[in-house]
């Protein structure tokens, strides 16, 4: 009946208006589709296609994968909240304060035989860490400039990160706060998960944004990158690899950093600085300048993505017992 209607409607068409569509121009569409035109056309797009291709740039295992631009700037923004934390919340390590992880200072050293000594305790479970790893190459250089400003002043009071551990935490398939139990098999499942990411992210060219001293007592180094896969895309890798690990992470998405020290007690202060609270951080804050002054804007390269079992409490930073594995990263264009 459709079909009916519009022939019955075409045979209705007044003769004067069947003239001006048989004079009306052609369009585009049918213009190409007239032999002449189409010898024309189709050259013409595959010469435009082929310099397309041409012009593609080869593949840089340093290159970005994302645009930088919003994630250095909220990369900024976070480290500028942690450089005040000192001045907000004062120097809490120095009444006993908390960790970063609920734990008193007391809890995870003690001073033996002249030196400063971990309190190793088993972590029932053990904590299944994913991290990025910084060569003792480049670790070396960092370790050096903060043992030089910092340890004349504190000598037992202090704890030095061990620099072939130099680690930037990315993401938890079990924590402390939300342990999920997993069986031999299923940790052996998860490091298989773990091992495809790495085989499409890229190695990562860093530089030393800063370095700030928290108000418990940890020395942080905070990087940027300069290229290769994102930290921010990393956890997205592996929280898609890993969907039973706990929802809520210990870390914001774009922060990249690492430890170099922790801070048990008051410095040793010269006669003239004030002992006072402020005088304190006062005196922190000139000696963090100073190593910011020797390694800042440090560049490294990280090429590595280690899944760690951890069965000591914080293993990874107390030189406690673990299972490493080390996985490369391939930066495989095919994923």
């Amino acid at each position: 009946m459709l079909l009916e209607n519009r022939q019955t409607t075409h045979l209705k068409t007044h003769p004067k208006q069947l003239i001006l569509m048989a004079t009306k121009a052609p369009s585009c569409s049918t213009r190409f589709r007239s032999p002449a035109s189409a010898v024309w056309f189709l050259p013409a797009a595959v010469f435009i296609l082929l310099l397309l291709l041409l012009r593609r740039p080869t593949m840089d295992p340093y290159a970005p994968a994302t645009p930088r631009g919003p994630v250095s700037s909220r990369r900024a923004e976070l480290y500028g909240r942690m450089a005040r934390d000192l001045d907000e919340r004062g120097a809490a390590f120095l009444k006993g304060g908390e960790t970063s992880q609920s734990l008193a200072l007391s809890d995870l050293f003690e001073v033996r035989d002249g030196a400063v000594v971990p309190k190793l305790k088993a972590a029932d479970p053990p904590v299944r860490a994913n991290v990025l790893y910084l060569d003792p190459e480049f670790a070396a250089e960092i370790a050096k400039a903060v043992k030089e400003v910092f340890l004349p002043y504190f000598d037992k009071a202090i704890w030095f990160q061990n620099s072939s551990m130099y680690h930037f935490s990315m993401f938890h398939a079990s924590h402390h706060l939300e342990p999920i139990l997993a069986t031999r098999d299923e940790i052996e499942a998860e490091v298989d998960a773990v091992k495809r990411v790495t085989e499409a992210v890229c190695p990562l060219k860093i530089s030393l944004d800063r370095v700030v001293l928290t108000s418990t007592g940890v020395l942080l180094g905070l990087w940027q990158v300069e290229s290769g896969t994102d930290p921010a895309d990393i956890r997205s890798k592996l929280r898609e690899a890993l969907p039973r690990a706990p929802k809520k992470q210990l870390y914001d998405s774009v922060l990249l950093h690492t430890s170099f020290a922790r801070i048990l007690g008051p410095p040793k202060l010269p006669q003239q600085e004030d002992t006072s609270s402020f005088g304190h951080i006062k005196f922190f804050h000139g000696l963090v300048a100073q190593v910011n002054g020797k390694i800042g804007g440090f560049q490294a390269k990280v090429s590595e993505l280690w899944y760690v079992e951890e069965y000591d409490v914080l293993a990874l930073a107390l030189n406690g017992k673990m299972k490493v594995r080390r996985l490369h990263l391939g930066c495989n264009e095919g994923h």
